[in-house]
């Protein structure tokens, strides 16, 4: 059954990398990204990766826009190009060069996503018109 009302949400269905790369965009770009539930809603919903302010005029009621951090726990300080530089070099067993340092910071980056995707909730608040309601959120991929 389908409504106007997003207390019927029962389940969230989001694909990891979904959570995961709205969370690296605003990290890394401060781009606004949101996971989206577009109305009619129902007992379970699709809830996809958005750029919250891109948006047209909607019907009402409009779609509800969720941060990602929501979706998570904990979210680990994301690893700066500075940060890679700093730690290569203070090991003096490693040499620095522009190679090492690039594969370490993309090593760096992939851990924070594993970690990210480690973290995931199984339960998460949306907003509602009487205040924030709590689906289960059922991870795809």
């Amino acid at each position: 059954m389908e409504s106007d009302d997003p207390t019927d949400v029962r389940v969230l269905a989001v694909t990891t990398d979904d959570i995961v790369t709205a969370l690296e965009a605003n990290e890394r770009r401060g781009v606004d990204a949101v996971l989206r539930i577009t109305p009619p809603f129902s007992g379970r919903m699709r809830a996809r990766l958005h750029r919250e302010g891109s948006e047209r005029d909607y019907d009402d009621p409009p779609p509800i826009h969720i941060p990602p951090d929501r979706f998570v726990d904990a979210i680990p300080p994301f690893p700066s190009p500075d940060d890679t530089e700093d730690e290569i070099r203070s090991d003096s067993g490693t040499t620095y060069s522009q190679e090492r340092h690039r594969e370490r910071h993309t090593d760096a980056v992939e851990m924070w996503r594993s970690r990210v995707r480690e973290s995931i909730l199984e339960s998460a608040s949306i907003p509602a018109p009487d205040g924030p309601h709590v689906v289960r959120v059922a991870t795809l991929g």
